[in-house]
């Protein structure tokens, strides 16, 4: 499985941005993709993830606000992020879990005035 994630950049506080993740590869048996989120000097977090029944959960800080959707015929996973605050930045990872978890490289999105 491989995972490239874009979309990232710089936006003002309450904007909005939306990332994809492409996929490839063997990707019969994921159990579940999503986004996950790293801040400096902190631990990497969910922020959502929707499984192969199209259930979505998302972290309590973006409940509302983001949203994880799939168009498996662009192979691709995308995050939608509105009302953005200063602490949603971070670098994004896509991932894929299917017995191991995959793991994109990761995008960068700052949120500042």
């Amino acid at each position: 499985v491989q995972l490239v994630e874009s979309g990232g950049g710089w936006v003002q506080p309450g904007g909005s941005l939306r990332l994809s993740c492409v996929f490839s590869g063997r990707m019969f048996g994921v159990k579940e993709m999503g986004w996950y989120r790293q801040a400096p000097g902190k631990q990497r977090d969910l922020a959502a993830a929707i499984n192969f029944e199209n259930t979505t959960r998302y972290g309590d800080s973006v409940k509302g606000r983001f949203t994880i959707s799939r168009d498996n015929a662009k192979n691709t996973l995308y995050l939608q992020m509105n009302s953005l605050k200063p602490e949603d930045t971070a670098v994004y990872y896509c991932n894929a879990i299917r017995g191991t978890t995959f793991w994109g490289k990761g995008t960068l999105v700052t949120v500042s005035s």
